[in-house]
């Protein structure tokens, strides 16, 4: 399913950008979604349907009444009590964030978020899951060597050069721009999976935007994270806000040295501070999917 994609300058969503990287790739994703839509009304007659924050599945399943599970981590700011500050700069962002995941997937049958930290719930039919972890996070042993992770392509490359060769003490592996070159100690890579996890596995931190899938993995592999939300994206600074408040990181404004330079001042604490954070497998996912998935079918 071809879905819509934000296009950034200088780590800010930019609305110009974005609305015509809509325009020009809409009619072939409408295209190709209308085909598998097809493809599906055809062959395909599911008891239920599963939806990642995701209207083509959803509506899928209620125009042909077939009962929805919503499994994501975006509900947790329409059905959950959210307990950091929110500051000025960040209320419209929080109320344009919070309706559109209200309006997105409205009456699901079970709602199950997906969520790094403990929150009250406020909606019935609705429960927390630990975040789900692919296979090979799973199966790499952690380690910390002397290197950094970075993985960043919102902000432009040669102002990210700059800041991380001010810090010349310090080895980078900067991912995100699928490039390999070396500049002094900050080495671009392009991704390889093996070798990406071999990095991620043994850094003795990382940095990253607010996305939650790779703070998921790092929180899994104990990897103090130094965020930098996009802005203008309330999620992303919502995951590097509890990511400081539970002291598993620093969530930035944005890429400055200082700001890093503070963050690898208190490595040592977070460090510390993430042996907490423990999460072997995806059992209770399932666990709790069963229970959902027994529920709904049984009604």
């Amino acid at each position: 399913i071809k879905g819509l994609n934000f296009a950034f300058k200088d780590g800010v969503v930019s609305k110009s950008r974005t609305t015509a990287k809509i325009l020009k790739e809409a009619p072939k994703s409408g295209a190709t979604n209308f085909k598998k839509y097809k493809d599906l009304h055809a062959d395909f007659k599911p008891d239920l349907v599963i939806s990642d924050f995701e209207s083509f599945a959803y509506y899928y399943a209620k125009f042909h009444k077939v009962p929805i599970i919503s499994i994501d981590n975006m509900q947790i700011m329409n059905r959950g009590v959210l307990e950091i500050p929110i500051p000025a700069a960040e209320k419209l962002n929080y109320k344009v964030a919070k309706g559109v995941v209200k309006a997105k997937l409205p009456k699901c049958n079970q709602y199950l978020i997906s969520t790094f930290f403990e929150a009250a719930l406020r909606k019935k039919n609705t429960s927390l899951i630990p975040p789900i972890i692919r296979a090979e996070i799973l199966a790499a042993q952690p380690e910390i060597k002397d290197h950094i992770v970075v993985y960043q392509s919102s902000y432009d490359k040669n102002s990210i050069l700059k800041i991380l060769q001010e810090l010349p003490q310090e080895q980078f592996f900067l991912y995100g721009f699928n490039l390999e070159e070396t500049h002094g100690n900050v080495q671009l890579k392009k991704f390889s999976e093996t070798e990406f996890i071999e990095y991620f596995r043994t850094a003795k931190a990382v940095f990253a935007n607010g996305g939650y899938s790779f703070i998921s993995e790092a929180l899994c592999l104990q990897k103090p994270i130094c965020s930098v939300p996009i802005q203008n994206q309330f999620e992303q600074y919502l995951n590097g806000a509890y990511l400081q408040k539970l002291g598993y990181g620093k969530q930035l404004e944005g890429f400055t040295l200082d700001g890093i330079k503070a963050f690898l001042y208190d490595l040592p604490v977070y460090q510390k501070q993430i042996q907490a954070y423990i999460q072997k497998d995806n059992t209770l996912v399932f666990e709790r999917l069963d229970s959902a998935i027994q529920e709904v079918l049984t009604k």
